[in-house]
């Protein structure tokens, strides 16, 4: 997502529509300044160079930073987004960037995309809007059925216990790692590295519960042939 304001924590009358092509279509029709939301490419950068290698493809789902990731030296970004307006925008937007690539797509069926298409899928607030709207569970659950063919990196404000118990009804390895949030009027209590994973079964009260930081989960599908989830 590159406009707008990020979604709210919990669902309104206003956030039923989430998953609707129609509502981000007249959302930024409406107001067509972008921004990253959550977090820029820079504070990011340390964690997607450290998962994700440089001269394979990418997938972003949402449209968010891909930008940054040129700059940084990645050969081939795609973006996906349910928007037609904002696919239009970004691609002439960056007309003269062949290394972005930017199609209309639902993330709830990518079955255009081979598993072996992309390195990784990054997003930054898609899952999260998803769930703030109507058939939120049933939408996610679709989501995350497309994105489990490839290891996939989830920026979101879902702490722990909201988000592991939808990341653990598929096979992944899954690292946590907690990163400040841009504008925290509050320092946080973290401070190791970025790249350095949090071990998932600390005190939730501690990781959990702290609204001063974003979380990224790093998820790898497991090819074992294990049902359960693994989390390290």
């Amino acid at each position: 997502m590159t406009a707008g304001n990020a979604p709210a924590s919990s669902s309104s009358s206003n956030t039923q529509a989430y998953g609707e092509a129609w509502y981000w279509d007249n959302r930024y029709t409406q107001d067509s300044s972008t921004f990253d939301w959550y977090q820029k490419y820079p504070s990011l950068a340390p964690l997607i160079r450290h998962y994700i290698p440089r001269h394979h493809p990418s997938l972003v789902v949402g449209c968010a930073f891909s930008e940054g990731m040129v700059d940084d030296g990645y050969d081939e970004v795609v973006n996906i987004d349910i928007s037609s307006v904002v696919i239009e925008a970004m691609q002439k937007k960056y007309l003269n960037c062949p290394q972005l690539k930017y199609m209309i797509m639902d993330v709830r069926d990518m079955s255009a995309f081979d598993t072996s298409s992309f390195a990784a899928v990054i997003d930054k607030g898609t899952l999260d809007s998803l769930l703030c709207g109507h058939n939120s569970r049933h939408n996610a659950t679709k989501m995350l059925g497309e994105v489990w063919r490839f290891s996939y990196l989830q920026i979101t404000y879902g702490s722990p216990g909201y988000r592991l118990p939808i990341l653990k009804e598929l096979t992944w390895t899954i690292k946590l790692h907690v990163i400040e949030k841009l504008q925290s009027g509050n320092s946080s209590d973290w401070s190791r590295e970025l790249t350095s994973p949090i071990p998932l079964d600390v005190n939730e009260t501690v990781v959990g519960m702290n609204t001063d930081v974003h979380y990224i989960y790093v998820c790898i599908k497991d090819d074992s042939g294990k049902k359960e989830a693994r989390i390290i």
